[in-house]
């Protein structure tokens, strides 16, 4: 079966007010427009078409993806997500202690994991997305050593960073913040203000937005990537991260569990977000498609919640094979779907929940598409 659903866009402070309404071709609201979700989530359910029930009335089980429209026009907190252990434990945790599920010190609203993908539509998205290596992180405050010589605070700051075993502790230790760090914050953004490069324009726009706020450092720890159009990360569990800039299709399992470490007024809980954290220096995590015959780019990020299939060429008849419920987007051009039981064109701007009795798309059409559905671990996962 096939079921059209829509939504009203989420008007958090950091979204675009035309990023999303241009891509899909509706009116802008004249206010942020920050994620358009689609899928049963009940922080913001998708509506039925031409009528009053959600999708989330409609379903049996959980719906255990959230395909979403991400439009941001200033950065969004750093943050990271606890594995499927930590996030049952901290559930479980927090009831014992009767917090409220709306409490604003509350860190675990459910019982699941939030690992996720970001697919880059914009012609740059802009992230943090893990920590580098100690020698890069220094490399990067000597320049700014040689901008302000011999201030005692990013020589100090320097000094933690001897190796990747350290980051742990330098982290720390800015998070909990104090007078030190405040002397920090300010050398490193009286030094970022006189010098050219990537990190530097992000430590002046952080401290605009942000000032005073730990994360600006934070973010000379992290990797900073500028992703060209089609281009995915997959941030798993335990990786920090913050969307800086630009419009994407986002990915992920349906959770709120988000422990947040800066660049947010929200509840910073140290110790919560410690035990979650993995220090170890990555590389960017891109993550590259599965080619599929007739023209399917399939991003399998080896996680059982969900999986993205994106088409972006004309195609003739291309069958893809569904493993459940999926939410089928488009955003450029039209497609007609065919399943085992019915069939339904989507154009731009609008989307399907698609039942799993179809069991696979025969699909027609010149566009972009993009297909959210359940995932596949990878062998012996």
């Amino acid at each position: 079966m096939f079921v059209g659903i829509t939504n009203t866009p989420r008007d958090y402070a950091w979204g675009s007010s035309t990023a999303i309404a241009d891509l899909l071709g509706t009116a802008p609201s004249g206010g942020p427009e920050a994620e358009l979700w689609l899928g049963a989530h009940p922080g913001s359910p998708s509506r039925i078409v031409d009528s009053d029930d959600t999708l989330a009335d409609t379903l049996d089980g959980r719906l255990p993806f959230l395909l979403k429209v991400l439009a941001a026009a200033s950065p969004l907190s750093l943050q990271a997500h606890p594995t499927m252990e930590q996030a049952a434990a901290g559930f479980e945790r927090e009831n014992a202690l009767g917090i409220p599920l709306d409490a604003p010190n509350r860190n675990y609203k459910d019982a699941f994991h939030k690992p996720e993908l970001i697919f880059a539509l914009s012609d740059t998205f802009r992230a943090l997305c893990g920590f580098r290596a100690a020698h890069a992180i220094t490399s990067t405050v000597e320049r700014m050593i040689g901008a302000l010589p011999g201030d005692p605070a990013l020589n100090g700051f320097s000094d933690r960073l001897g190796s990747d075993d350290d980051l742990r502790g330098a982290f720390e230790w800015l998070v909990t913040g104090g007078d030190d760090v405040d002397e920090l914050i300010a050398a490193v953004v009286e030094a970022a203000a006189g010098l050219e490069g990537d990190n530097f324009e992000l430590v002046r726009e952080l401290a605009a937005a942000y000032p005073g706020d730990p994360g600006i450092v934070v973010s000379l720890m992290l990797n900073l990537v500028i992703l060209k159009p089609g281009e995915v990360l997959y941030l798993p569990a335990g990786n920090i991260h913050a969307y800086v800039e630009g419009l994407g299709i986002e990915l992920m399992a349906a959770s709120d569990n988000v422990l947040r470490g800066g660049l947010t007024p929200k509840h910073v809980d140290v110790p919560e977000l410690l035990s979650v954290l993995d220090f170890t220096p990555v590389p960017v995590p891109y993550l590259e498609p599965i080619t599929l015959p007739g023209g399917v780019a399939l991003y399998r990020p080896g996680v059982p919640d969900f999986e993205l299939a994106v088409v972006s060429q004309p195609v003739d008849g291309t069958r893809y094979e569904l493993a459940g419920d999926s939410i089928v987007l488009c955003t450029a051009g039209s497609f007609t779907l065919a399943g085992d039981t019915g069939s339904t064109t989507v154009a731009r701007g609008e989307s399907v929940f698609v039942t799993a009795d179809e069991r696979a798309l025969t699909i027609d059409g010149d566009g972009a598409l993009f297909i959210a559905g359940r995932g596949a671990e990878p062998a012996g996962g």
